[in-house]
């Protein structure tokens, strides 16, 4: 059977959500895929070198209402509007995302958390939002389970991204917490340029502050998940599980800002599959 667009573009996105989407039976994967698809071709608006910047998030905000209405236009919108025809997907969740990565046409640096958070509210919690209406749950805790783990997993992008977000003159490091350790922009943006350049004590500081501020939210959505709603969430509970690792793999190596750490193929299936007994019986 001839995979879907939405399936093509996540597997070729190398998403370490992948092998979490895997788990899912089929209706809830094309479902699941499409809602990534969308995130994916719309972050590469604003990411890609070729992106289409505004006019690109326009159309596919357009798109979306198609969508919603039953009458999409594109490939990629047919599996949408048949995802949203499935699922109770709030198109809020969908026009957060949008709106998150238009933040990042303008937005290169964050003054606090608080604005952060917002950032990440857009571009992450909505989508776990978005999620959860996908794999199903009956309590509404759930949704706080959601945005704590949305939050915890972009936090844990950030920190790996740090070079390539550079390159792109963006920091989201909240500037009150370089201040705060005593830390200047330049120094943080040369030691993202250079993984072998001198790093003074209070970046090290720093980088464990942020790392312990994403642990902050895995565990605030370890404590919100309702025991009832595990099972079916075991593609989100396998998706934290790799980024957790993920994150203990970037502070093992000395919390590096050069380059991006990841975990090969191998080791995430076998995060993949160690989380079934522990989400199903607590093993």
């Amino acid at each position: 059977m001839t995979s879907s667009l939405g399936a093509r573009i996540t597997r070729r996105s190398g998403t370490n959500f992948y092998y979490a989407f895997r788990i899912l039976p089929l209706e809830k994967r094309r479902a699941i895929y499409a809602l990534y698809a969308f995130c994916r071709v719309v972050d590469d608006c604003v990411d890609e070198a070729d992106g289409e910047g505004e006019p690109g998030l326009a159309r596919w905000l357009a798109e979306l209402a198609r969508c919603y209405a039953g009458r999409p236009e594109s490939e990629l919108g047919l599996e949408l509007a048949e995802t949203v025809a499935r699922f109770p997907i709030p198109r809020a969740c969908f026009e957060d995302v949008v709106a998150g990565c238009r933040m990042d046409l303008t937005t290169r640096r964050y003054a606090t958390w608080p604005e952060l958070r917002a950032y990440c509210e857009r571009v992450a919690c909505a989508v776990g939002l978005a999620s959860i209406e996908i794999f199903g749950y009956d309590d509404p805790r759930t949704r706080t389970y959601a945005v704590e783990l949305g939050l915890a997993l972009q936090l844990t992008n950030i920190l790996r991204d740090v070079a390539a977000d550079a390159a792109r003159d963006r920091m989201y490091l909240p500037l009150e917490d370089l201040e705060r350790f005593g830390v200047a922009e330049a120094e943080l943006l040369a030691a993202a340029r250079d993984p072998h350049a001198p790093r003074g004590e209070p970046l090290g500081r720093l980088l464990v502050f942020e790392a312990d501020r994403a642990r902050s939210h895995y565990a605030a959505a370890a404590a919100a998940l309702p025991a009832g709603d595990r099972r079916s969430l075991l593609a989100a509970e396998i998706m934290g599980a790799v980024y957790r690792a993920l994150l203990e793999e970037w502070a093992r190596r000395g919390h590096p800002l050069g380059g991006r750490v990841a975990l090969g193929r191998p080791r995430k299936v076998w995060i993949a599959l160690r989380a079934i007994p522990r989400v199903y019986w607590g093993l």
